[in-house]
């Protein structure tokens, strides 16, 4: 049976902090498997017909939060789509009952490595800081125990191109819904 059958439409949901590579790492991930892809920070965007430092100046984090939820709820009604998701999309629990309807997968990258990554970079709000590096790494503090919730860990390969971790991701993706059939066969 092949990779796509298997997933019988299944979403693929990519979470992780800011810059780990959800959009890029996302579009050719849907593209490998015929898949859709949707980015939830374009489509708020699009929603608010803001941009987010925008949405984040005018409504704050809390305001943001909401309004992603909205979008994620949407989303997660579609099949066959690999969503790139925000890095904060994990800390509301209703956001999971969301994200569990498809599969779940991390993209772990170190601090140092995000930070080189989102250098300079003026549209990550919650970076905008005297001290980014501390900022991330209480972001990370933060989440780290809702991102290792996800079915699949994928850690970061100094030097592996992008095609090369969707690969490493298309790969581990059968174990993952091998264990999911057989929980559902015997719960």
């Amino acid at each position: 049976m092949s990779l796509v059958a298997a997933l019988n439409g299944l979403d693929l949901f990519l979470v992780g902090l800011m810059g780990s590579g959800k959009t890029t790492i996302g579009q050719q991930l849907a593209e490998s498997l015929g898949y859709t892809y949707v980015d939830t920070d374009h489509l708020i965007e699009r929603v608010a017909g803001r941009s987010i430092p925008e949405i984040f100046a005018e409504a704050g984090e809390a305001g943001f939060r909401k309004l992603e939820t909205r979008v994620l709820e949407e989303v997660a009604s579609y099949r066959r789509l690999v969503v790139a998701t925000g890095g904060g999309i994990v800390i509301r629990p209703e956001n999971w009952s969301y994200l569990q309807q498809g599969l779940v997968i991390w993209l772990d990258v170190p601090i140092p490595e995000l930070l080189r990554r989102l250098e300079g970079d003026q549209n990550r709000p919650l970076l905008q800081t005297d001290d980014p590096a501390a900022t991330l790494q209480a972001i990370w503090e933060q989440r780290r125990d809702r991102y290792a919730q996800a079915d699949l860990q994928i850690p970061f390969v100094a030097g592996e191109e992008p095609a090369a971790t969707v690969e490493r991701i298309l790969a581990a993706i059968p174990s993952v819904l091998k264990s999911t059939e057989t929980e559902a066969a015997n719960p």
